[in-house]
């Protein structure tokens, strides 16, 4: 595992749990300061920062579906942090609504609501972020995407057409924000062991889920969170653009 030289400074969106709390332990880990987004659940991100090894390490707070917010959310994780050197854009939302089994009104909150955090949230974080970035080639922004990007997702659409955008949006950025020396990617989960994903994770359904890996299982928050330090790292400034699969072989793509 690459270790950082100096402590960095890394805000991780969505990361009171789940990959997002992985992502904080392991910055921590190597001797980072980290600022904990929450949007609820200020509970879970107080008790994961007590929990973090090292000093420095501050809870901010805001709904990603409010641009204001965000705003002030970032600006205060800046301040608190002293800067930005590590954005990673996890926070996001997981709402069923397919097509032919829910009424127009709960179609459009679904899409405004998935869309308002997982991608348009997203956006304004990374705009907000950028303006407290180092522009000397050590910054990165690496986003939380998902293999739903590319197989689509019949029961949450919207999750798969944010994550499709969450994917173009980090190559559109890799190629605005090179001249300045940050370098974006993006990682490409399948299931993980999370909350989110634990209800098809029980019974017939989770078996189903595993065996579409040859490794028969899903992966840990701690595999991606793995994936996210490396191209957060010195070393990987050449990956910008790049799209990172981490499914285990349960969906190729070329």
């Amino acid at each position: 595992m690459t270790t950082s030289t100096s402590p960095r400074r890394i805000l991780v969106t969505g990361g009171s749990r789940g990959i997002g709390a992985a992502v904080c332990r392991a910055f921590a880990g190597l001797g980072d300061s980290v600022a904990i987004h929450c949007g609820v659940g200020r509970a879970a991100a107080d008790a994961l920062r007590a929990e973090l090894p090292g000093e420095g390490h501050v809870v901010v707070q805001g709904d990603l579906r409010d641009a204001e917010e965000v705003r002030a959310m970032v600006d205060a994780a800046a301040a608190a942090l002293g800067g930005i050197d590590v954005l990673v854009n996890n926070a996001g939302v997981f709402l069923a609504h397919h097509i032919d089994e829910v009424g127009y009104e709960e179609w459009q909150r679904a899409w405004a609501d998935t869309l308002g955090v997982n991608l348009v949230g997203a956006a304004n974080v990374t705009w907000c972020a950028v303006r407290h970035m180092p522009r000397d080639g050590s910054a990165r922004i690496v986003n939380v995407g998902s293999r739903g990007a590319f197989r689509g997702e019949p029961n949450s659409p919207a999750y798969g057409a944010s994550k499709a955008g969450i994917a173009a949006l980090g190559q559109s950025l890799a190629k605005a924000l090179g001249p300045a020396g940050i370098a974006v990617t993006t990682v490409a989960p399948g299931f993980v062991e999370t909350d989110m994903a634990a209800e098809s994770l029980v019974g017939e359904a989770g078996a189903v889920r595993r065996a579409e890996s040859p490794f028969n299982r899903v992966a840990t928050p701690d595999e991606v969170a793995d994936a996210v330090v490396y191209l957060a790292s010195a070393q990987a400034q050449w990956a910008s653009g790049a799209i990172l699969d981490l499914n285990g072989a349960s969906y190729l793509r070329m």
